[in-house]
């Protein structure tokens, strides 16, 4: 199948693209919010210098499938790292996503950071340093942390109106339950904070505060806006393969999604003849692919049986039936139909 030929079986869906030279190297990694669309457009058109050098060179691509514009982007930053393409180095340099920083300090603050070698909890990356900054501002205000760079000799105005509780005048200060709250709310887990939220807004709109029930207003939908999960990283640093595979009466196609600490970082494809059962050809494939090196987990989709699975990798397999696991899982399943499909 020539480029032309691969280009016209594109989906007009979000996802990441990698282009390869002859020798099978990744060049170039990007996102498209159509891929279908953004990959046609190197080979139509007129472009600059470096664009037309980068599509000399093109002998082939791949992709990943991802749920959003949003999750592309991410997953586009960490498969630069990955790979540290040659026409994407200067935007590796050039480009690194913010994170939110709680300091392991003795009086914890919240702060936005750009590298990761920090001492404290990392969460992110967030889309853009406004999104960050503004979920720390909202944080700031829920939860009584410190707000203060260096200790103040006396209480400051946070103290006086509630929003810090005063560690350089009190000795003994408890954060556990306000870093718990924080944590749960930086993982994903917005329920509290939204319901904490809305209370304020319906109290004063109620007592006739709409410009103070409109900054609550705002404040929830800032929380969809930037606090919206990304599947694509998880915050607990483990190595993991993510499994799903797709079928017909002559091929299997198979997707693997690769994450390490935490972070999608590759994928491997293939669509393969077989002859038999197809999950037994399916584990054969899985056995050879794995036979050198295994990760802390894996996932499988609920395509596979979980027996089957667990009798060769333990309690390394998991089978997940809720939460950011399966939607990994249905993403991998996914890119495993639409690879059938269009092989």
């Amino acid at each position: 199948m020539n480029l032309k030929e691969k280009i016209a079986l594109l989906p007009n869906e979000p996802g990441c693209y990698l282009m390869r030279n002859e020798s099978e190297n990744v060049i170039y990694v990007g996102k498209a919010k159509n891929l279908k669309n953004r990959v046609k457009s190197y080979f139509t058109g007129a472009h600059n210098e470096k664009t037309t050098r980068l599509v000399s060179e093109i002998r082939d691509f791949s992709y990943v499938l991802t749920n959003s514009e949003r999750e592309s982007l991410i997953l586009e930053s960490n498969l630069i790292k990955q790979y540290l393409p040659k026409y994407n180095i200067r935007l590796m340099d050039d480009k690194t996503y913010p994170y939110i920083e709680l300091t392991k300090e003795a009086h914890p603050r919240l702060q936005v950071i750009r590298k990761k070698n920090v001492k404290g909890k990392v969460f992110g990356p967030y889309p853009n340093v406004y999104a960050a900054r503004q979920t720390t501002r909202l944080l700031n205000r829920l939860y009584p942390l410190r707000k203060c760079d260096t200790m103040p000799k006396k209480a400051c105005l946070y103290y006086h109106i509630g929003q810090c509780l005063g560690p350089c005048i009190n000795k003994k200060v408890d954060y556990e339950d306000t870093l718990s709250q924080i944590t749960s709310f930086l993982k994903g887990d917005t329920k509290v904070v939204l319901s904490r939220l809305e209370e304020e807004m319906i109290k004063a709109s109620a007592e006739m505060q709409y410009e103070k029930a409109g900054e609550f207003r705002d404040m929830i939908q800032s929380i969809d806006s930037t606090i919206e999960k990304q599947i694509i990283n998880l915050n607990d640093f483990k190595d993991r393969d993510i499994i799903s595979f797709a079928s017909n009466q002559d091929d299997i196609s198979l997707q693997i999604l690769m994450m390490r600490q935490g972070k999608m970082v590759d994928h491997h494809q293939v669509v393969f003849a077989y002859v038999g059962e197809i999950i037994d050809e399916v584990m054969s494939y899985l056995q050879q692919f794995y036979d050198q090196m295994q990760p802390d987990e894996f996932l499988f989709s609920d395509r596979f049986n979980l027996e089957d699975v667990e009798s060769i990798y333990g309690k390394k397999a998991v089978i997940p039936q809720i939460g950011d696991k399966k939607k990994l899982t249905d993403m991998a399943s996914k890119n495993a139909d639409y690879d059938l499909e269009h092989h």
